[in-house]
């Protein structure tokens, strides 16, 4: 017998950049969720800035905001814990939850990217995420919907997050 792949994003869980018990995705289910692989010494670091205004922005109106700190881009997330909260609470005022360092790509990504990059590939079809700040919009439902490059601003998401806001 075979398990059939997750459809949403609700089966996965990650742990608070803290360490702290698991926090199950589900905990989202009626929300919008934009999941984004973050570092702190990387050229699109500004766009933490542009995080932060999305969260402040959309927040109320059900938008969640998930940043995963990431060191396998120019090892440009190198520090602890502490260091990458002290670093964007104190650069960007960042009050959107930040979570576990993760591992993208590869034998050892995290579970949820594995499953983000398999339902909405990259350019021509790719799967691995190609550098820091790759955002993927979830549906109100777990289901991913869009998958943006690093280059994209986060301000060019708005009417993408409008529209699953209803």
């Amino acid at each position: 017998m075979t398990t059939a792949a997750p459809a949403t994003i609700h089966g996965f869980e990650f742990r608070s950049l803290d360490g702290a018990a698991p926090v199950p995705l589900a905990d989202f289910a009626g929300k919008v969720v934009l999941i984004v692989n973050t570092a702190s010494r990387c050229g699109f670091t500004p766009q933490y800035a542009g995080l932060q205004q999305l969260h402040e922005t959309y927040a109320g109106r059900g938008l969640v905001v998930l940043g995963f700190p990431c060191n396998q881009f120019g090892a440009q997330e190198p520090g602890s814990a502490e260091d990458i909260a002290e670093f964007c609470e104190r650069n960007y005022g960042v009050s959107f939850p930040l979570n576990e360092k993760v591992d993208v790509n590869g034998a050892n990504a995290h579970p949820l990217f594995r499953f983000l990059t398999t339902a909405l590939p990259g350019v021509l079809g790719t799967q691995p995420i190609k550098w820091n700040f790759t955002k993927f919009l979830v549906d109100r439902e777990g289901v991913p919907f869009r998958r943006y490059a690093p280059t994209t601003a986060p301000a060019d998401l708005e009417k993408d997050i409008e529209a699953l806001l209803g």
